[in-house]
């Protein structure tokens, strides 16, 4: 820190911010109100959500103090032309490659600097996604979105009545004499195809009701979604509100900046740890034709637990744009802004870092469980909520033995928290062949919804579901394989070190294990006709996948497969 103010170009326009020792990030978001740039990792540089360019070049501003830009160019999504943030815009709305849109933005930013420089193949793509995670869209949805921006393609945009969704981004459209946009690095793209839904036009409100369903909460669906605008809690805080952060004890500290909050909370920073997974439950006795165990699973999802509130007011849900699979039902994060609002007289803003949500935030139960031929068996899980209800709607031949385990809290609202588990088992003792011989795991799920999952043996991951009307094909296509992506997951990689003592281990964003751009299959979706009431379809995909990719490994004993 220094007396003299940072002087520094953003987006090609002077701009002066105090010295205060804040990073690049929270200069960005909390000094000049770009919240473009996200705070996913609070700040372990590991996401990719922050992403800006640093004289042309992406860094991650979380970790880059903004002393370090002084007299330098920092673009964000915003100083990007017109016409190249409208065709990423465009087409990641029309592929399904944008969801909550958290980390959208900063991938964004990292392809159209990668673009500049080496063309675009499947290989270019996955390797400038290696410093991102993105927990809603299963990756490819974003490349079949790069594909769209790099290529020639005459069909049509994202919504009907396109006016709105083509300037959704703030942004006129830049059309040549030939009704072509210009694209990246001057390719041109005429518009954006609906990748999984060209049998029928989109209609913006149908899409947003199938992603509430999915989402099981309100979302937008627009391409101002995937440049950061689809209004998270904390991208609305005021600028000249206080910041609270916790302490190790339980205990918030307020400061005036999220710099001098951290400093007062005694934040350290979260690492990766040596320590070994375990598996806290030990298995049944019994004659079983399966048996598994599961380990802690945290849900990973990209935005740490925020809100703010005024004195007197409402608090900003923590659910903004974002459903956290179920992970932030029980957030305490509104009622402390509340609280604190009240106390001080001020607007408050209450953050986790990811240290907190990776300590404090809800768990998958984990199990231990045996399964008969016949579907009968036991299965023990972590005392929770909720928990043996969901696995009896499913599975009622199973006999649930609800254990204490000490550990960090678990949630029976998490992504199919526990029928899944049994839905799994279930499938474990059937093979359904197909016409053409190969095997399917089916699964329905408590509301009815069906869905079924093969993996062939190139890793292809077949996926078919049913669960009423699809609304918006793009949109029900998107969570399906971001579903599938997470199950994926959940059976071969996934998995936190939690020590005998419920101590957990694993801090950083990059240690739970989800599956990178690079390693993550091809997803062939199909949506099956069905003219009844829409219903949630993607939870039942998890399941189907899970429990095919339980069958192509084998049926080990131990989730996760290859830890």
């Amino acid at each position: 820190m220094s007396d003299e103010p940072i002087e520094f170009h953003l987006n090609e326009a002077p701009v002066v911010i105090p010295d205060d020792g804040c990073s690049l990030l929270e200069a960005l978001r909390d000094r000049l109100g770009v919240r473009s740039a996200k705070d996913g990792c609070s700040p372990q540089g590991q996401c990719g959500c922050c992403t800006v360019w640093v004289d042309g070049s992406p860094r991650v501003a979380c970790v880059t103090p903004a002393a370090r830009v002084r007299g330098r160019s920092v673009t964000t999504v915003e100083g990007l032309p017109p016409e190249v943030s409208a065709a990423w815009s465009q087409a990641l709305c029309a592929t399904g490659g944008s969801q909550c849109g958290f980390c959208t933005p900063g991938i964004v930013m990292r392809l159209v600097g990668a673009a500049s420089k080496t063309p675009l193949t499947t290989e270019a793509i996955d390797h400038a996604l290696l410093a991102h995670l993105c927990r809603c869209t299963g990756w490819q949805t974003i490349h079949e979105a790069t594909d769209l921006v790099t290529a020639d393609s005459m069909e049509t945009p994202c919504f009907d009545g396109s006016d709105r969704s083509d300037r959704s981004d703030g942004s006129d459209r830049s059309e040549g004499s030939d009704g072509s946009r210009a694209g990246v690095g001057g390719t041109p793209v005429r518009s954006v195809r609906r990748v999984g839904g060209a049998g029928k036009a989109r209609v913006q409100a149908e899409a947003a009701a199938r992603a509430a369903i999915e989402g099981r909460t309100p979302q937008i669906v627009d391409p101002s979604t995937s440049l950061g605008g689809g209004g998270f809690a904390d991208d609305t805080a005021p600028l000249d509100a206080l910041v609270a952060a916790r302490r190790a004890d339980g205990e918030w500290v307020v400061g005036e900046t999220l710099t001098e909050a951290r400093r007062l909370a005694a934040k350290v920073q979260g690492r990766r740890t040596t320590a070994p997974l375990i598996w806290p439950i030990e298995l049944p006795g019994g004659d079983w034709v399966r048996t598994l165990r599961t380990t802690w699973v945290e849900p990973g999802y990209l935005e740490p637990d925020a809100s703010w509130c005024a004195p007197g007011g409402e608090p900003v849900s923590a659910l903004a744009n974002g459903g956290a699979f179920g992970g932030k039902v029980d957030s305490e994060v509104a009622a402390v802004a509340r609280e604190l609002a009240d106390r001080y007289g001020r607007a408050v803003r209450v953050l986790y870092a990811r240290e907190d949500v990776a300590r404090h935030g809800p768990k998958r139960p984990p199990i231990a469980a045996g399964i008969a031929a016949d579907g009968s068996g036991i299965i023990r899980v972590a005392r929770t909520a909720g928990i043996a209800t969901a696995i009896s709607l499913v599975a009622p031949g199973l006999d649930v033995d609800e254990v204490d385990v000490i550990g960090p809290p678990t949630s029976a609202d998490l992504r199919a928290a526990g029928w899944a588990e049994a839905a799994v088992l279930l499938s474990s003792c059937r093979d359904i062949m197909s016409d053409d011989g190969v095997s399917w795991d089916e699964v329905t799920g408590p509301n009815g919804a069906r869905a079924g999952a093969s993996i062939q043996t190139d890793g292809t991951v077949s996926i078919r579901v049913r669960c009423g009307r699809a609304l918006d094909e793009v949109v029900l296509r998107s969570y399906a394989i971001g579903a599938a992506h997470m199950a994926l997951g959940w059976v071969r990689s996934e998995g936190i070190a939690v020590d005998r003592g419920g101590e957990v281990h694993d801090l950083t964003v990059r240690s739970f294990g989800a599956l990178r751009a690079i390693d993550t299959p091809r997803f062939e979706v199909t949506i099956q006709p069905d003219d009844t009431e829409p219903i949630n379809g993607s939870e039942a995909v998890f399941a189907a996948v899970a429990a095919a990719a339980w069958r192509d490994a084998g049926f080990p004993a131990a989730w996760p497969c290859s830890r």
